[in-house]
């Protein structure tokens, strides 16, 4: 998340904005099946907030997990309902004339694309699929799931969607020619049952973010970064006091 946030800086978590989370720990704790209730909140999440989350894919890339130990920082660039799209390394939302994510960043990025200078980047992008050529510097559009939101079942969005279907039904996908199948029952949509996010670091050359592992489920997300409370430069106890209650934007 650089350079919003450095190694070093310890961040205070509004956790209470969109709603705290109730679930059983010891069940979380012990990796066995939870149920997470949200209570309600006194702001929605906007384009842009930098959030704290359970990371979705904590030992496996093709299957959605909860792990209470394992959290990212990342930017939101895409809300529910969206369609998401990546142009020459550049964040879009359809319909929005906002900046998304950090744009030098993103400049910078495409700089070393251009100029070929980019061996240790990883290119190429969620689902991971031969059929879908999506990378880095050109992603989408994705449609960002809201609840309710109603999908029709062919073989691209099978592809796009699988995961998160896998999560919330409990059941595998399996696709024949055109055919997609939930637990072998073949099926012509599907209506999601929450909320999804596409996440962004703001250090685009090197982030482990949803352009690799796809959209985060929104019972994922803890809260929003509000402030560095401390910062300790890496390798050493001194204070950087120019950090000091630094809001995060």
């Amino acid at each position: 998340m650089q350079p919003a946030l450095l190694p070093g800086d310890n961040i205070i978590v509004n956790k209470l904005a969109f709603g705290g989370r109730l679930f059983n720990l010891t069940a979380a704790a012990e990796n066995k099946p939870i149920h997470i209730r949200r209570m309600p909140g006194f702001q929605k999440i906007k384009r842009n907030d930098v959030l704290v989350f359970n990371f979705p894919y904590p030992s496996r890339w093709d299957s959605i997990a909860f792990d209470l130990m394992k959290y990212y920082v990342k930017r939101c660039v895409a809300l529910p309902g969206d369609t998401f799209s990546i142009v020459n390394a550049h964040y879009y939302v359809k319909g929005c004339s906002d900046a998304l994510g950090n744009m030098e960043s993103q400049d910078n990025l495409l700089t070393l694309l251009n100029e070929g200078t980019h061996k240790e980047i990883s290119l190429k992008g969620y689902p991971h699929d031969s059929l879908v050529d999506w990378d880095i510097r050109n992603f989408g559009p994705l449609y960002v799931p809201a609840k309710g939101s109603v999908v029709i079942m062919n073989q691209m969005n099978a592809i796009l969607y699988k995961q998160l279907i896998e999560y919330e039904q409990n059941m595998k996908i399996t696709i024949s020619g055109d055919t997609v199948f939930l637990n072998n029952y073949p099926i012509k949509w599907y209506q999601f049952r929450q909320n999804y996010y596409f996440m962004a670091g703001d250090k685009t050359r090197d982030s482990r973010d949803s352009r690799y592992w796809g959209l985060l489920p929104e019972e994922f997300i803890v809260g929003k970064a509000a402030l560095i409370w401390k910062s300790v430069r890496p390798g050493t106890s001194k204070c950087e006091w120019r950090r000091l209650l630094k809001s995060i934007e």
